[in-house]
């Protein structure tokens, strides 16, 4: 990344030289002023984010080292029985049909209409 060349202190104490046909010194002085309100937030808002970056860094090794912790073995699933696995496929077939006939119901009115 870029060093910065300017510090906001630097931009007021620069001083230039007056010739004949010179700019106006007023305009000048003001136009600086405002470049160094721009310096001042933009170090302000460097610092936020820099702040934030290490926040998040700190936030994200924590999550990882957490991540890499053993989890508890998981729980085996008890075998379901033939019947009950019957039940809910005829379960299943019965929303099946039931879906099926409410949609008859409603774009069937819908293409009429």
């Amino acid at each position: 990344m870029a060093s910065i060349i300017f510090s906001p202190k630097d931009i007021f104490e620069q001083e230039f030289r007056t010739s004949m046909r010179g700019y106006d010194r007023k305009e000048v002085d003001e136009f600086l002023d405002d470049v160094i309100k721009d310096y001042e937030t933009y170090i302000e808002q460097i610092q936020e984010l820099r702040e934030e970056n290490e926040k998040l860094k700190q936030a994200a090794a924590r999550a990882k080292t957490e991540k890499k912790a053993p989890s508890p073995a998981p729980a085996k699933v008890a075998a379901v029985p033939e019947q009950t696995r019957v039940a809910q496929s005829a379960t299943n077939f019965d929303i099946l049909k039931r879906i099926s006939r409410l949609e008859k119901e409603v774009f069937g009115k819908q293409i009429i209409e």
